[in-house]
């Protein structure tokens, strides 16, 4: 039997059975076959003996360059290590967008000076963009600290263009983004003070949780979601049930 790549079906389970049933006669690797020369599986570089090799030197990028990249570096460990959502003691507003093959959802969560959270959410019924949802995400929380009567604010989000589009750092090149970038620009006139801060995606979890849930619910127009409690349960389901049981034998005479 000549093995190729137009052996048949039926040959090829042919070959495959023979091979099984006389696996241990068959060598695997190198190592099942002794007295081998080693030139066989060894491989060298066909260097003159008469000019050994130069060790290169180490190359050295510009100083501003290395310098920059350096600090770049270590804002990035900076930020994954503080939790700027939960140091900051002021009124702050945290904001997030997502998109996926169900939809799109954004959400928001208002955090009061005294740790009170005020969640909100939505579902985008319309064509949108990832930058998009974000805009919208943080439309909403700022509609909403609006309501509240919020003075001075603080605004998170994990979208990294957004944060540096608004304040100036980085150019709007996509026109779909301008509208809401001069929206923003407009709210951000209803408050005494306002920043903005960007966190990575880990420290941003409950914007993040609003807006996959919003994203992932399917809404019908007749439907109202009502507001979904969230208790937190220290033990197992059993636990609960095993105490009523002892309960109600202590009672019995």
């Amino acid at each position: 039997m000549r093995v190729s790549i137009h052996l048949s079906s039926s040959e090829k389970e042919e070959y495959i059975q023979f091979l099984k049933e006389y696996e241990d006669i068959f060598a695997w690797s190198y190592d099942d076959m002794t007295g081998l020369s080693t030139s066989i599986v060894a491989h060298k570089l066909a260097t003159d003996p008469m000019c050994p090799p130069v060790k290169q030197k180490l190359r050295k990028f510009k100083p501003d360059m290395s310098l920059k990249n350096k600090r770049g570096s270590q804002q990035a460990n900076q930020s994954q290590g503080e939790d700027i959502t939960e140091s900051y003691d002021g009124w702050r507003i945290l904001f997030d967008g997502a998109a996926n093959f169900k939809g799109v959802g954004i959400g928001a969560v208002l955090v009061l000076e005294t740790g009170q959270h005020y969640p909100v959410s939505a579902k985008l019924r319309f064509p949108c963009t990832n930058n998009m949802a974000e805009y919208e995400a943080c439309i909403l929380g700022f509609r909403l600290s609006i309501d509240m009567n919020v003075q001075e604010l603080l605004v998170i989000g994990d979208s990294d263009l957004l944060v540096h589009q608004v304040l100036g750092e980085w150019a709007m090149k996509n026109t779909k983004i301008l509208p809401y970038l001069y929206y923003v620009q407009e709210l951000m006139k209803r408050f005494t003070k306002i920043e903005f801060k960007h966190v990575p995606r880990i420290h941003n979890e409950f914007a993040d949780a609003l807006a996959t849930l919003s994203s992932m619910i399917q809404h019908l127009d007749k439907n109202f979601i009502d507001h979904i409690p969230v208790g937190i349960h220290n033990q197992p389901a059993y636990c609960a049930h095993v105490e009523e049981n002892k309960e109600w034998k202590s009672m019995v005479p």
